[in-house]
Parts: structure tokens; C-alpha cells; sequence
């Protein structure tokens, strides 16, 4: 089993506006990847979790796929 992405880059806290790391950890329909896919530890899954979410909100991110009609 590999390492937690953030422990090995010795990152602390995640931030909702690096939305270039965010957007690693979710699949092509913005969902975010489960903690068995993205190999990360709880506690940094759990801020995962927090700052797409907050990305969200803020408009950086998108909720779903914007389909062309």
C-alpha cells in the first residue's frame, strides 16, 4: 500500500483554492474517489472532502459535467 499523497509532500492542511490538486482526486463525472483510490489517509480524505466542497461553493470547481446540447 502506498503512502497518503499529502503525507509524503508534507502537507498539513489543504487548501480549497489549489483546485489544479483537487481536481486529481476526482473522476471524470467530479465525483470524488473514494479513500481506497486515492490511497490517502483519514484524516487528509477527510479535508479532501472538506475543500472540494468549499472549491465547490466558490465556484472554482464544478458540481457536475456540463454537457454540450
Amino acid at each position: 500500500m502506498s503512502q497518503c499523497y499529502f503525507c509524503q509532500k508534507n502537507i498539513s492542511e489543504i487548501d480549497y483554492k489549489q483546485k489544479d490538486v483537487l481536481r486529481n482526486f476526482l473522476s471524470a463525472q467530479f465525483k470524488i474517489y473514494p479513500q481506497r483510490k486515492t490511497h490517502l489517509c483519514a484524516k487528509h480524505q477527510r479535508q479532501l472532502k472538506k475543500a472540494v466542497k468549499r472549491a465547490r461553493i466558490a465556484g472554482l470547481l464544478s458540481f457536475t459535467i456540463h454537457e454540450q446540447r
